[in-house]
């Protein structure tokens, strides 16, 4: 059987990931969203850890602004990607990890830590709280983490209105309508909430949730889908303006959970482990 990091290695091996933020409109959007809310707790100067960095398409800009950027990225085909794309940047720093495993950093390292892809492919309950507190010991008290996922209604809504219904609704919810998790689905969804409960004994505090594509995945499939650069501009704008409304999150692709980990974080962290 292949293991989680074979499958996912094996997926973007094959996918153009360096272009999925600009070849479509909702890739666009989620990158204008998640950069603006990125903006809100970092500047110039900030140390800065993205874990699941990809081919560098935060990263990247975010050294070009000045900020001290450590990367870690999982698969070795985008990791080359971000290497070449990053040459003469001497404030980024790259390596190949995973997210479950940053012992390479001491504790209180990063003022902001991102988190936007891996937990798209965790299913293991384990390794999510081992992803989840690995992000949140590495970064310094009242620093701020940003983790990404993806919403299962979301997953439902892009995917399944082709005649396959059945086989999505298999995939993603048991019979009694519980959500599924499990390694061969390769991309994993949350319920809001359900994400949300993971960091009910963590030492962060919640400061908000936002989704970052909209509707903008299923409805750029319609043949009649078309829109201008500045009917995007105003669209961005007015998306930023409701994305956090706890009404629509369940319809975005991609969402942030953005929290605060407490100044006593440290402590608590290690009562959580013990129990």
């Amino acid at each position: 059987m292949s293991t989680r990091k074979e499958i996912v290695s094996d997926y973007y091996n094959q996918y153009d990931e360096d272009g999925r933020l600009s070849r479509s409109r909702h890739g666009q959007l989620e990158y204008y969203i998640t950069m603006n809310h990125i903006h809100r707790y970092a500047a110039k100067g900030s140390k800065i850890l993205e874990i699941g960095a990809g081919t560098g398409r935060y990263s990247i800009p975010l050294a070009k602004e000045g900020m001290n950027v450590t990367a870690v990225e999982l698969v070795e085909s985008n990791l080359a990607i971000l290497r070449e794309n990053s040459k003469g940047l001497k404030n980024i720093i790259s390596y190949q990890g995973d997210a479950t495993e940053l012992s390479r950093f001491t504790d209180d390292s990063f003022d902001v830590t991102l988190s936007l892809g891996p937990m798209y492919h965790l299913y293991d309950k384990d390794e999510v709280n081992h992803a989840i507190d690995e992000a949140i010991r590495v970064t310094k008290s009242d620093g701020v983490i940003l983790f990404a996922f993806i919403s299962v209604f979301a997953i439902m809504y892009s995917n399944y209105f082709y005649g396959n219904w059945a086989t999505g609704q298999d995939e993603n919810f048991t019979e009694d309508y519980k959500v599924k998790h499990f390694k061969e689905q390769l991309f994993t969804g949350y319920d809001v909430i359900e994400f949300e409960s993971l960091f009910q004994n963590k030492p962060v505090d919640w400061i908000t949730t936002t989704g970052t594509d909209g509707l903008l995945a299923p409805i750029e499939e319609r043949p009649d889908f078309s829109i201008s650069d500045d009917d995007f501009k105003a669209l961005a704008e007015w998306y930023l303006a409701f994305s956090e409304k706890r009404e629509l999150l369940g319809n975005t692709n991609h969402l942030l959970y953005i929290c605060r980990k407490r100044s006593y974080g440290i402590r608590r962290l290690s009562v959580y482990r013990n129990t």
